[in-house]
């Protein structure tokens, strides 16, 4: 499809002697609408590079247009790519980032994945370089979360400095016997029984998987509520507790929206004790965020596990091909995930500022992998940080709940 858009950038370039490309950088996310959707379908991995939830997402938090950047890159043979972005400044300096940012667990460009993967890699770095120097008005550009697996289309390796920054997990199986097969152990199976006993020993456990509409809204509360609960409990800061957050989660739970949600509710005696937000996305479910009661005689039948395992017990088998969890290691996902991604972090510096902070912020970005990546220190400094702190920061995908 031939690109017609008026561009508030424009700039014509040679990527290669055998890459002449035309870059624009527009400001208006409907400009690029028709671009975005025809290349979604065959390069969207996630959530994150949807054309609706995006959509919400610069209406819950009013992006100025001045702030958004919608980057596109064409060819004689037509568009290739759109990189959708969002300028925000923290002391000086102005970084441009995927839109959602931690509240999906992978993200990356958007590609049209034939012409993209007939590129050569110095084609696919003359391609990112070009389309950052059409930029203006940023310092750095930071691609957090993408995937070493490109999701179909070629790498994105040459997209400018990277390193390694966090593991995806997902749980993908054709049904739970094999998921049962494959991830429960005997001992996990009895542990697990004795789980369900001790909650069913309360009064009646039901599970519900909600769409879109005003039953599952009117749960967000109750979910945002438990799980602020559980953050002060953790010693780390509230990443829900913005109003433009929690904005943009009902918006997107409504009927109507573009976004398909799914609202796993684990009810005692029709009470919700333990809750997870999905959002349906071709044949997968992203977990966003996951809840579940305080009360301490509830929390003896381990609501949040019980809720896991119930909807591991459906979700195969309702059609769903994965289910996931997104980046950082908890035992829930050691417990069901079968499948580890090592997602990167990308860098491409716009000025001479950008490149310092860019140095600096990949020291911080491999320092924290490293801890992370080692279970004696992650456990330390979770102990030190609850100690330090009794407000929190939690994972950008579904932390355990219980």
């Amino acid at each position: 499809m031939a690109l017609s858009l008026s561009a508030d950038t424009e700039r014509s370039a040679t990527a290669s002697a055998a890459l002449p490309v035309r870059y624009q950088v527009l400001h208006d996310i409907d400009a690029v609408a028709e671009l975005w959707s025809a290349f979604e379908p065959g390069s969207a991995l996630s959530p994150g590079q949807s054309l609706a939830l995006v959509r919400h997402w610069v209406t819950a938090n009013g992006i100025s247009s001045e702030d958004q950047y919608y980057i596109v890159a064409e060819t004689a043979a037509g568009p290739v790519a759109l990189l959708p972005l969002w300028r925000k400044t923290q002391r000086g300096v102005r970084t441009l980032r995927f839109f959602p940012g931690s509240h999906i667990g992978a993200n990356q460009p958007l590609v049209c994945p034939l012409r993209y993967g007939q590129l050569t890699a110095a084609e696919r770095r003359a391609l990112w370089n070009g389309m950052s120097r059409a930029v203006r008005g940023a310092d750095l550009v930071v691609l957090d979360a993408v995937p070493e697996v490109g999701g179909g289309v070629a790498s994105f390796a040459e997209f400018g400095e990277s390193l390694a920054a966090d593991t995806l997990y997902r749980a993908e199986f054709t049904s739970f016997a094999e998921a049962d097969r494959v991830q429960r152990s005997k001992s996990r199976r009895k542990h697990d029984r004795q789980q369900g006993e001790k909650l069913e020993a309360m009064g009646t456990v039901t599970l519900d998987a909600l769409g879109n509409g005003a039953e599952a809204q009117a749960l967000l509360d109750v979910l945002f509520a438990q799980r602020a609960r559980r953050f002060a409990v953790q010693g780390i800061p509230n990443p829900f507790a913005d109003h433009p957050i929690r904005g943009f989660y009902h918006a997107i739970a409504a009927s109507g929206s573009g976004v398909q949600i799914v609202l796993h509710v684990l009810r005692l005696d029709g009470e919700p004790v333990a809750l997870r937000y999905n959002i349906g996305f071709g044949r997968a479910l992203f977990c966003l965020i996951s809840s579940m009661s305080d009360d301490a005689a509830i929390q003896a039948g381990s609501p949040g596990k019980q809720c896991l395992l119930r909807i591991m017990q459906t979700v195969f088998d309702g059609g769903w091909t994965a289910f996931d969890m997104g980046g950082g290691f908890t035992d829930e996902k050691r417990h069901w995930c079968n499948v580890q991604i090592p997602l990167r972090r990308h860098y491409l510096a716009l000025s001479p500022l950008g490149v310092v902070v860019g140095a600096l912020d990949r020291g911080r970005i491999a320092l924290k992998h490293r801890i992370k990546s080692d279970p004696r220190l992650l456990a330390t400094v979770r102990k030190w940080r609850a100690r330090l702190s009794r407000s929190h920061v939690p994972s950008a995908s579904c932390d355990a709940a219980g």
